[in-house]
């Protein structure tokens, strides 16, 4: 005789397909939370440090206050790269092009009205950043090989060849610079641009933190808020 097999009840059938309704409806809900997480932490984590130069955010982060102090690092980036530009060179193909010198020479120029008296300067090795380290300051500037090993680059590193209230610029290249940045809370930070640079100075218990950073352009018009 064969067997019959009986069929689940409907009901049961039902509360599957309500189960499964559920799941969706759940699994939609947190997906919608996640996106909120994220938008938010965007919003409150920016992708990289602030533009010194929009609004009063120098002088809110303190830094014309700091630099009279002595208490600011500036890591500043070469300038153009020869090799990777159709402008002329300067002089060996390792080295920043005549148009890369002229913002660097620009940049010097706003840099130091800040005022240089408490200021040491040091640069990489490499041709790019002696040229440009030359041209921001009008003479040859001392070089140190751990400045040209960005992958074992930290922010301790730097800090401890800063003299006591002295401010310290450092021209050194992008990728020390975001080496930097990542290890202080921004991994994600943009490629830093020729000559511009990232300014660090102390918070209220006396870590060094990432203050923003300023783009070539935008030197000139910190330097004049900084005479006001």
């Amino acid at each position: 005789m064969r067997e019959h097999i009986n069929a689940p009840p409907a009901r049961s059938a039902g509360k599957l397909f309500k189960g499964a309704n559920r799941f969706r409806v759940l699994l939609s809900a947190a997906a919608i939370v996640v996106s909120l997480l994220l938008l938010t932490g965007y919003t409150y984590w920016p992708r990289s440090p602030i533009e010194l130069a929009s609004g009063q955010n120098m002088s809110r982060a303190g830094l014309y206050e700091s630099w009279k102090k002595g208490e600011v690092v500036v890591l500043v980036r070469h300038g153009e790269r020869c090799d990777r530009s159709d402008n002329e060179c300067l002089g060996p193909e390792d080295g920043i092009t005549r148009n890369g010198s002229q913002i660097s020479a620009e940049v010097g120029n706003s840099l130091s009205r800040l005022g240089l008296g408490q200021t040491d300067v040091i640069a990489s090795p490499s041709t790019r950043t002696a040229q440009t380290a030359a041209a921001l300051f009008g003479h040859p500037v001392a070089s140190q090989d751990w400045l040209f090993d960005c992958e074992k680059m930290n922010l301790g590193q730097v800090m401890a060849h800063k003299a006591s209230d002295r401010n310290l610029v450092v021209v050194t290249h992008s990728g020390c610079i975001g080496q930097i940045e990542s290890q202080q809370g921004y991994p994600h930070a943009d490629m830093s641009e020729y000559d511009s640079a990232v300014f660090i100075s102390p918070d209220k218990h006396s870590r060094p933190v990432i203050r923003g950073v300023l783009n070539p352009e935008d030197w000139k018009q910190l330097a004049i808020k900084g005479t006001q």
